[in-house]
């Protein structure tokens, strides 16, 4: 029923999770961004921003990217992950877009630096360093108070996890956030994320603090 164009990063993970916990048929197409798959002419119609993931829902002919709003759209789809309405929709969406606006983008930032690039540009190094550590501080209080971020597990917390799933890039300690560390542990055992981290192939076993 659905198309999945994706690879091993963390934005790819979010939809092959998500697809894994929803239970919604799927199948997996390799856009393989090493080898400059992203930008093939028939990849472009589908993602016209050159970015994975993408989706086709055959069952609609409805093709989505970017990964926030496969997100939404798949969980409304199946009903699940996402409340229909009220304060607990918001709430999830609240922290989806604190990942896709800041998580996202500035961990992508420290991994360009600190794990693809270090010693080229010391002040971003610093720079990014410092605000990953201050974006794992703000989840951390959130999960002292919280199962998962917004409450009940979602798609935001799928949405967050993949990207904490490479602490080990951003030079973080999970012990000193131990509510992260939870949260991660948590999710890390669920059998759909297992699953879905080895789409669409298998490059190790998931990372654990």
């Amino acid at each position: 029923m659905i198309d999945l164009y994706t690879w091993t990063t963390p934005n790819g993970r979010k939809a092959s999770i998500l697809l894994e916990e929803l239970g919604l048929p799927y199948t997996a197409h390799p856009i393989d961004i090493t080898k400059d798959e992203q930008f093939a002419p028939d990849f472009l119609t589908i993602s016209p921003n050159n970015k994975i993931p993408a989706i086709v829902d055959r069952e609609t002919g409805i093709s989505l990217m970017e990964s926030g709003a496969i997100l939404i759209y798949l969980a409304d789809k199946a009903g699940q992950l996402l409340p229909r309405e009220g304060e607990p929709r918001y709430r999830v969406l609240e922290w989806l877009m604190w990942q896709m606006g800041g998580l996202g983008p500035m961990l992508g930032q420290t991994h360009h630096f600190l794990r693809f690039n270090k010693g080229k540009a010391p002040y971003a190094e610093e720079r990014f360093a410092k605000e990953a550590h201050r974006l794992y501080g703000v989840l951390d209080r959130r999960l002292a108070e919280h199962a998962f971020v917004a409450g009940a597990y979602s798609i935001a917390d799928i949405a967050i996890w993949p990207w904490v799933s490479r602490f080990e890039w951003q030079t973080v300690d999970l012990g000193t956030y131990p509510n992260v560390k939870r949260w991660y542990e948590t999710i890390a055992r669920r059998p759909a994320v297992q699953r879905g981290y080895d789409v669409p192939k298998r490059t190790g076993d998931i990372p654990m603090p």
